[in-house]
């Protein structure tokens, strides 16, 4: 088909804007003959039914899948370590205590036999991790087996065991995320000693990495500031963080306010500045997802944390998803926990805690269970916690060190197990020790 350079006017005579079809016509060529053009998709595969939409969702749910389950393996590694660790303590204890025959002294006999009694529950954990750990080279295999099957599909243009497949991935990520509990959560007993990454900014600000990202992308975003900021800057790694080099510039469409953002899954979550808004701001679109009011949430310092600076609404990612934590007048000041949607920002489900959120330094979430300090100065601890797997609370005794003596900002990264904190002026990390209560067929 040639183009034609004199006489051609076009006329559009079909457009589908579903299937991205165009079709146009000319006047007459010289010969005689009408010209018509057809502009086809710029997507080589036909939309058939939807199906080829539905494929190309079906693909991204099992990358995403993939990506949890590096984040899972990267995060059960050091307990799997300290397990194998322990039974190796065990065998040696106890090839002591076969091998004694006499030689201990009665209290000697009495230390090993002691510390045997200590170690003795391990075996049980050590067995089920063993376990856990076949289950998740399984679930790799189904993954990388179900990615190939999609992608051949996608090539063949057709919709063959749609179902089927849309079944195995639903099926898939209920057994990666029940894996994901039982492997990865525990109960909060111990942060490490602080550990400064760098200095950088002024007394207040947040800095993370996203939870959800594959341990190949290590970037690091940094937002200077509490109120009325619209500056973020994405360093590549880690390392050009440290470094202050290799960063990119995002420039909000709207102001923040507070400290209380997360980057979760190519997204940063933040509270836009005067308003209970929650806005989802896409990285690599630059652009707003959608953004939702948090229905009778307090803002502009009404119920912010001891230390003030517009922390009324506060954003966390743990091992379960997303989370809001904020107060309402309903609520008399209290911290209220809810669940939200990532995708639509609506709230799933709320928990009132009854912690007065202007008592409360900061707080994290931990594999549902939402931990509050006592004060965001020199001397803090953590000393609240509620479950909301039970709707219940205690009262904790959990000491860290708040080394530069003004905490405004304190949030957990699964991917990671650290806390990550803004204090005054210094970008901190600390590790986390979670206790892990795994229950065995015969348990309640």
């Amino acid at each position: 088909m040639k183009w034609q350079q004199q006489n051609v006017s076009y006329s559009t005579l079909f457009q589908s804007p579903e299937e991205g079809w165009q079709l146009y016509t000319s006047a007459q060529a010289p010969d005689g003959k009408c010209i018509c053009t057809a502009v086809i998709p710029a997507q080589s595969t036909c939309s058939r039914d939807g199906r080829s939409r539905e494929l190309r969702q079906l693909m991204e749910k099992v990358q995403n899948v993939s990506q949890s389950m590096e984040v899972l393996e990267l995060r059960t590694y050091r307990d799997l370590q300290y397990v194998r660790s322990m039974e190796t303590l065990m065998r040696s204890l106890d090839a002591r205590l076969r091998g004694a025959d006499g030689s201990l002294s009665a209290k000697s006999f009495q230390e090993l036999k002691d510390r045997m009694t200590e170690l003795l529950p391990l075996s049980s954990v050590l067995e089920q991790y063993k376990a856990d750990t076949r289950t998740i080279v399984r679930l790799r295999e189904e993954v990388r087996n179900l990615s190939g099957s999609l992608a051949a599909i996608q090539e063949e243009m057709g919709a063959y065991g749609y179902e089927d497949l849309q079944q195995r991935v639903m099926a898939l990520e209920a057994r990666l995320h029940a894996c994901a509990q039982k492997l990865g959560c525990g109960k909060l007993t111990g942060v490490s000693n602080p550990i400064t990454v760098r200095a950088m900014g002024s007394r207040f600000g947040s800095w993370m990495t996203d939870t959800m990202a594959p341990s190949v992308d290590s970037r690091v975003w940094y937002m200077d500031g509490y109120y009325k900021g619209r500056r973020v800057l994405e360093f590549r790694t880690l390392g050009d963080f440290i470094k202050g080099q290799n960063f990119i510039q995002h420039l909000l469409p709207q102001p923040w306010a507070g400290t209380g953002h997360v980057v979760y899954n190519g997204s940063l979550f933040y509270n836009k500045y005067q308003s209970n808004v929650v806005v989802k701001y896409h990285f690599r679109s630059r652009s707003v997802l959608v953004q939702r009011s948090l229905p009778g949430a307090g803002y502009n310092n009404t119920f912010p944390y001891s230390w003030g600076g517009f922390s009324d609404m506060d954003f966390m990612v743990d091992e379960n998803g997303l989370w809001a934590v904020y107060t309402t007048n309903q609520n008399a000041g209290n911290i209220v926990v809810s669940r939200l949607d990532p995708h639509t920002l609506e709230v799933t489900r709320s928990w009132d805690t009854g912690y007065p959120k202007r008592s409360a330094g900061e707080a994290f979430m931990i594999c549902g269970v939402l931990y509050v300090t006592n004060s965001h100065l020199a001397g803090a601890k953590v000393y609240f916690a509620y479950f909301t797997n039970t709707s219940s609370y205690e009262y904790t005794d959990v000491p860290f060190h708040n080394q530069y003596s003004h905490i405004s900002m304190l949030d957990y990264n699964p991917r990671e197990r650290a806390l990550y904190t803004w204090n005054n002026g210094h970008q901190v990390l600390y590790n986390v020790t979670l206790f892990h209560v795994i229950s065995t067929a015969g348990d309640p």
